[in-house]
């Protein structure tokens, strides 16, 4: 293993920056010539490489977004385009690939490597945490601590004017981040695409007696459909004679600096990634299990995004919010 590129792919998410930086400086310890691949795939189809020293990630660890820049690239699913990138990989003598990402990205980087390209690790990151085969992903720390302090904030408004909100957060298909969101930020209810809830049985919820409460926060998961809590609000309206007030969060969540967890995470992955390549590993990833770093086959395409099960449900309604 001795000259390896590092690119970050599908959307961006914090942490990455401290993933490329420990996979740059790792590579210069053990004598590897690490190249810097911009905007993802697009930028291997484009040839875009370049060389990465120690001093060119200094000062990065602490920056949100990626210092690579990402992007999804639909070209790459195509034959041809992936038999360009493997003979621009062997003309560059590319023994390896460090691919930060998520599932979309580790497909790629699969398809490539299995043709004859070079061996391929991949580092899990998106705010979803929605990755099979690990129970952490890069940027989900970030994440909900920024949507739990504009909850903070929204609640203060709340109650200074006795108001409800919806707060909508980002996770795809998923509820992990809406899980986590709500329960850190002490939510009434919160909505998640697993565990589906009639909305008319939520006003039935909303609307019984309980403790008197004045305002209130539910968090909706977005559940691959970005502003649906819109129409949510516009139902509950009608169903309970209150007014719901939305906030949605969007791709605030993905930006801002990376907490401490996720820069010792992805620092950590980082150099894991490497030393799997120098071990002779390919098609795997850099997995958390059980708070342990491991190396991982590439999740199964056909699982889809990984999702909530039961075991990892607190029922908030009828505990927390007695």
């Amino acid at each position: 293993m001795k000259r390896i590129i590092v690119l970050t792919s599908g959307g961006d998410a914090p942490g990455m920056n401290a993933a490329i930086r420990a996979v740059v400086r790792t590579g210069h310890y053990f004598n590897i010539k690490v190249f810097g691949c911009q905007l993802g795939f697009q930028g291997l189809i484009e040839q875009k490489i370049f060389p990465m020293d120690p001093e060119d990630v200094a000062n990065c660890i602490q920056l949100g977004g990626t210092i690579l820049q990402a992007g999804r690239c639909l070209a790459f699913l195509q034959q041809e385009t992936r038999d360009k990138c493997r003979a621009f990989a062997k003309e560059h003598q590319i023994d390896g690939i460090v691919v930060i990402g998520g599932d979309g990205s580790f497909r790629g980087a699969s398809l490539l490597s299995s043709e004859g390209g070079p061996a391929v690790i991949g580092i899990p990151s998106t705010i979803d945490n929605d990755i099979h085969g690990t129970e952490y992903t890069l940027g989900f720390d970030t994440a909900r601590n920024t949507a739990l302090q504009a909850i903070d904030k929204i609640r203060d408004t709340a109650s200074s004017h006795n108001h409800n909100f919806l707060v909508e957060v980002m996770g795809r298909s998923s509820g992990f981040l809406a899980l986590d969101v709500g329960i850190a930020g002490g939510a009434e209810f919160i909505l998640l695409p697993e565990f589906p809830i009639p909305i008319d049985a939520l006003a039935k919820k909303i609307t019984a007696p309980r403790r008197s409460k004045k305002s209130s926060i539910i968090v909706v998961a977005e559940a691959n459909h970005p502003g649906r809590s819109m129409e949510i609000a516009e139902q509950l309206n009608s169903l309970t004679g209150s007014q719901y007030r939305v906030c949605i969060l969007g791709h605030t969540q993905r930006g801002g600096s990376p907490t401490a967890l996720d820069r010792k995470t992805a620092s950590t992955m980082g150099y894991f990634a490497v030393k799997g390549l120098i071990d002779g590993s390919s098609q795997k990833m850099i997995a958390m299990q059980d708070n342990q770093l491991s190396l991982q086959l590439f999740p199964d395409p056909s699982l889809g995004a990984r999702i909530l099960t039961k075991k990892q449900l607190i029922d908030l309604n009828d505990v927390l919010c007695a």
